[in-house]
C-alpha cells in the first residue's frame, strides 16, 4: 500500500511539474557566435597519377616519383607525421573509341605545413619532382579549440541579446534560460589562388599563388529562455 501512495505522489508531482512549465510561457531563439582567426597551417591534397599500357610500367612510374617526393620533404624539414598516403590505386581504364584498355596508377598525398610561409618553395619543389596534380589545399589554426570556446561563447550571448529585443516590444522581460543546444558548427575557408601546374626554370620563387586572408569559425545554440511580465 506504502508502494502504491508513493508511486502517486511521484507521478503527481510529476505532473504538477509539468503543469507549471507549461504555464510559465518561454522564448526560443537562436544565437550565432563567429570568430575569425589567421590560419598558421596549410594541407596540400596533392595526387600522383601515371597511365600506360603496362601496369607494372605506371605502378613502377608512381612509385618512383613517391620516393622523390618524399625525400624531398624530409629534405626541407617536413615531419613524417605530416607526410600521409590518402589511397593507392591501380585501376584498368576502357578507351571506348579505339577499344583499348590501359592502366592508371595513382597515388594520393597530404602534406602539412605547419609554417604557411614555406608554402611557395614546397609547392614548387613538388612539381619538379615530378608530382602532377593538386586537388586542393585547406587552411587551418593550431588553435581551433580554443577559438570555438570562444564563438559558443558570441552565440550564446547573441541568444541572449535576440530573446531581449523579441520581449521588450511585448513590455515582457527574459529570465533564465531553461534549454540550450548546439545547432550547427562550421569553419569556412579563405579563397586562394589556384597554381598552375608547371614548374619551369624560369618561373620566380617569389611568385604568391596563395593568400591565407582569414579563417571564419562559426558555432550556432538553440536557447529557450523564461518569458517573464514585467
Amino acid at each position: 500500500m506504502k508502494k502504491i501512495i508513493l508511486l502517486f505522489a511521484v507521478v503527481a508531482g510529476i505532473g504538477m511539474q509539468a503543469q507549471n512549465n507549461n504555464n510559465n510561457p518561454g522564448i526560443h531563439v537562436t544565437g550565432e557566435g563567429i570568430v575569425k582567426v589567421t590560419p598558421d597551417k596549410v594541407t596540400i591534397n596533392s595526387r600522383i597519377e601515371h597511365e600506360g599500357q603496362s601496369a607494372t610500367s605506371v605502378k613502377s612510374q608512381n612509385d618512383e616519383v613517391v620516393n622523390k617526393v618524399i625525400k624531398f620533404l624530409k629534405s626541407e624539414d617536413i615531419s613524417e607525421k605530416n607526410i600521409n598516403t590518402d589511397y593507392v590505386n591501380l585501376n584498368k581504364r576502357y578507351n571506348y573509341n579505339d577499344k583499348t584498355y590501359t592502366y592508371v596508377a595513382s597515388q594520393a598525398i597530404s602534406i602539412t605545413l605547419e609554417d604557411i610561409s614555406k608554402y611557395e618553395a614546397i609547392m614548387k619543389g613538388l612539381l619538379e619532382n615530378g608530382l602532377n596534380g593538386i586537388n586542393g589545399i585547406e587552411f587551418e589554426s593550431s588553435d581551433i579549440d580554443k577559438h570555438k570556446v570562444a564563438a559558443r561563447k558570441k552565440a550564446v550571448l547573441n541568444a541572449k541579446e535576440k530573446a531581449k529585443a523579441l520581449a521588450e516590444p511585448l513590455g515582457q522581460t527574459v529570465g533564465k534560460a531553461f534549454m540550450i543546444s548546439e545547432g550547427s558548427s562550421s569553419n569556412y575557408q579563405p579563397v586562394y589562388r589556384a597554381m598552375e601546374m608547371k614548374a619551369s626554370s624560369d618561373q620566380g620563387a617569389k611568385q604568391e599563388t596563395i593568400a591565407p586572408g582569414e579563417m571564419e569559425i562559426n558555432v550556432k545554440v538553440n536557447v529557450a529562455f523564461q518569458l517573464l511580465m514585467e
